[in-house]
């Protein structure tokens, strides 16, 4: 399998290939469990990406924020 571009991909194509991902390891249930709060936090974060969309900055953005010094 070649390399996958990922910043070429929509976040609907990226969303399902993590999807694909993670049913990919439920082979290895040890890998994958989350304890209870992690759950919450992550079930949290996707209600909040579902309801608002994507919040962030790219990550060339925010490592020149760092180089900067800048907030």
């Amino acid at each position: 399998m070649g390399a996958i571009d990922i910043n070429s991909m929509s976040v609907e194509e990226r969303l399902a290939l993590l999807d694909r991902i993670w049913d990919s390891l439920s082979d290895q249930p040890a890998m994958n469990t989350l304890s209870a709060a992690q759950r919450e936090e992550l079930d949290r974060r996707i209600d909040d990406f579902e309801r608002n969309g994507s919040t962030g900055q790219p990550i060339e953005t925010v490592l020149r924020e760092i180089e900067s010094g800048s907030e």
